[in-house]
């Protein structure tokens, strides 16, 4: 078996790629100067470990001698892991979007030695299919070609960066930012939305948990308008709809990335942290607002799922898992959904008696139930994948059982297949700890904490809190990595900043934990001073100073992940509202405004922007708990505050120590509250005017529900 260079790297993805013949390098100046000295065009591959299509690509290609021979004889082959290194493939996805229309992973671009790209695309089949060119011919063309004509195409290269950098948005134009744009927004996602089956727009259907956040908000902005409570009905539809699909996994907890389908029911398989940590806080949301049980459990089942299986024993989280599993252990077979999928025979072997009311529930047939046009390629002939064809009220109906005998026998007949399950091969698992997305999980651990009141997602927050301050920040150059396996990699960029700055925000708000805030202050600072553009305002992606990074964008699209100016920008907000910093809230206004004009123009895409742009415009309050946090009364107070949805509140804490003081050294009023008769108390301030001050926990109530209702 041949071993290349990537045999030396840290990345699962490169890893993956280690024994490929393809004389592949990592990105960096070694490759930079072999295809200067060479003067060979780079074909650079873009992927991560836990890609399907990557998986075929590489099966099919990279490991095919006779394309290695190409590979290794006309380029410098460059392996690239996506989620290590976004500000690679942002540049380079950029470029084939604007030339092909389309984009996705494996990524396949070929560069010029000073990095420029010429010709761009994704994945590319072994033979002629699929309306897509055999790899090899591409390869043999493009190599032609280059030796032709190479001055030429480097200007074309020029050219393309030049026009890139035009087009990129780099907030140059900042304007004033109206609320009208939530209106537009709204009004757009209810044109799109699916009234039948949740979501918006038709196959494939993506959770996009930034669009569930804006409706949560609009809903509680315009709580008593038609519009209002239709944005809530979108919310909770969608949410009801995917809990009861396939993308969920009923057995394990936790979502699958996307559904190929209108209804939910067939997923892309692989689990991605970044999914689990922003469903589970819409989930949460939902409970708030409605109390109902099914959110709840859904919630409690992607927290439990994460805690349980892609949590590291020092605490981190770790990044995703693979779509595709081996059949059987010991036998090379393997499949997309392996480990998920069940036939009818084995259900029926497992739960005996109740195997025809859990067939009935979860829409297990003979054949398996698994349309033809959501399975092109057969993997699932004859398997079924589980979802709520039948609501439990239709089950208890069909066999004669009340509701709650229903829930007892699915409830148990998942256990154990849970337990059969388990002795399955798993699929990979990507063990990358991300800064970025372990930030999404505590704010994710955090709220389940307050909204549950369930001590045991508070434990896993603060653990993985205390890896990413031990593991991933450097404290003498108050510096974040953005990927621990091994040690840590290369530098945070924009997000990895913000979201850890949101996770510490929650975290704090969960705990009162003085530190946490301190540390969102002091990631905050590095923020500003690494990414922010004072001329115009917002984030850049990146710092600017690798020469190997052509453009300095500033993300303008809230998609799977939120963009960075998005996070920042709310982050702002509400450390402006627990310090009464106006300098936080200049930036904070300074940033949306530095996307007005998408904001205008198209602004469901940045809904996430929106979120900010509402605390922004509302009046924030403060909520402020005076007394000892592990106090009994305290804890009756708490509990009823973590009740209410309450988007635009900051809960603080005044405690009578170093976390009063550094919370009143800019608000003196702050410093004076304290409990009343020795009592635990409540103050609620809006700008910094505040209602009597509560002991009892009814009269909180009674307070927070008229504020909500207002």
């Amino acid at each position: 078996m041949s071993t290349n260079r990537l045999a030396q790297e840290k990345s699962p993805y490169l890893l993956q790629h280690a024994h490929n013949p393809v004389d592949w390098f990592a990105w960096g100046e070694e490759a930079f100067a072999k295809a200067r000295g060479e003067n060979k065009p780079i074909f650079l591959s873009i992927g991560y470990s836990t890609c399907h299509w990557c998986h075929v690509m590489a099966h099919e290609s990279f490991e095919s001698e006779a394309t290695a021979q190409i590979m290794n004889r006309e380029f410098v082959n460059i392996k690239v892991d996506r989620e290590e290194r976004p500000d690679v493939d942002r540049v380079y996805m950029t470029f084939v979007q604007a030339t092909t229309g389309g984009g996705g992973w494996p990524m396949s671009v070929w560069l010029t030695p000073d990095l420029k790209p010429f010709v761009g695309g994704t994945y590319f089949p072994p033979e002629d299919r699929y309306g897509q060119p055999a790899f090899k011919k591409v390869l043999e063309r493009i190599a032609a070609t280059w030796k032709e004509n190479r001055e030429k195409i480097s200007e074309q290269g020029e050219r393309i960066i030049d026009a890139l950098k035009q087009a990129t948005p780099s907030g140059e134009t900042a304007g004033e930012v109206d609320l009208v744009a939530l209106d537009a927004a709204y009004e757009h996602f209810a044109r799109t939305f699916d009234a039948r089956e949740g979501g918006f727009g038709s196959a494939p259907k993506f959770p996009r948990p930034v669009t569930l956040n804006f409706l949560a908000r609009y809903y509680a902005r315009n709580r008593h308008s038609d519009s209002g409570q239709h944005a809530l009905e979108m919310f909770l539809l969608t949410l009801r709809k995917m809990s009861a699909g396939g993308i969920h996994d009923h057995v394990g907890g936790g979502f699958h990335r996307y559904a190929v389908d209108a209804i939910w029911h067939v997923p892309h398989f692989e689990k991605m942290l970044y999914d689990q940590a922003q469903l589970a806080t819409a989930y949460l949301d939902a409970f708030q607002i409605t109390r109902g049980p099914l959110f709840e459990s859904t919630a409690r089942g992607i927290l439990d799922y994460v805690r349980r299986d892609i949590t590291s024993t020092e605490g981190g989280f770790y990044s995703a898992e693979d779509a595709d599993s081996l059949f059987e252990h010991g036998k090379p077979e393997h499949g997309e959904g392996a480990f998920y999928l069940w036939k009818k025979s084995e259900l029926e072997a497992a739960l005996g008696e109740s195997a025809p009311l859990f067939n009935f529930h979860y829409g297990v047939d003979d054949n398996g139930n698994v349309a033809t046009g959501s399975d092109p390629h057969g993997e699932f002939t004859g398997r079924n994948i589980l979802f709520e064809r039948h609501s439990v009220s239709e089950t208890a109906s069909r066999f004669q059982k009340t509701e709650e005998e229903t829930r007892l026998l699915l409830a148990r007949a998942r256990a154990e297949l849970f337990t059969i399950r388990a002795k399955r091969p798993r699929p990979h698992l990507d063990d990358k700890i991300i800064a970025a997305w372990n930030g999404l999980m505590i704010s994710a651990f955090a709220r389940g904490a307050q909204v549950l009141d369930d001590a045991r997602y508070l434990e896993a927050a603060k653990g993985a809190a205390e890896f990413l301050r031990a593991q991933l920040y450097d404290k003498k150059r108050k510096l974040l990595a953005r990927v621990f396996r091994q040690g840590p990699t290369v530098d945070g960029f924009a997000d990895d900043y913000a979201f850890v700055i949101q996770g510490m925000l929650d975290l704090y708000e969960a705990s009162f934990e003085i530190k946490w805030l301190t540390f969102a202050f002091e990631l905050q600072a590095t923020l500003d001073a690494e990414f922010f553009d004072n001329k115009s305002g917002g984030y850049f992606t990146v710092t600017g100073r690798d020469p190997s990074i052509l453009l300095r964008m500033k993300e303008d699209n809230d998609s799977a992940e939120p963009a960075a100016s998005s996070i920042a920008a709310l982050n702002l907000a509400r450390l402006a509202a627990m310090r009464n910093d106006p300098d936080l809230l200049g930036r904070a206004n300074k940033t949306t405004a530095a996307f007005a004009r998408p904001l205008a123009t198209f602004p469901t895409a940045l809904p996430q922007m929106l979120v900010a742009l509402d605390f922004l415009r509302g009046a924030p309050r403060q909520i402020v708990l005076a007394g000892a946090r592990v106090d009994k009364h305290s804890q009756s107070l708490l509990r009823e505050m973590h009740r209410h949805f309450l988007p635009t509140a900051v809960l603080l804490h005044a405690d009578a120590g170093p976390g009063q003081k550094f919370l009143g050294e800019k608000n003196d009023a702050l410093l004076a509250m304290t409990p009343l008769s020795g009592k635990s108390t409540v103050y609620v301030c809006q700008n910094f005017t505040c209602h009597a001050p509560i002991t009892d926990p009814a009269d909180l109530a009674q307070l927070l529900a008229k504020e909500t209702a207002s």
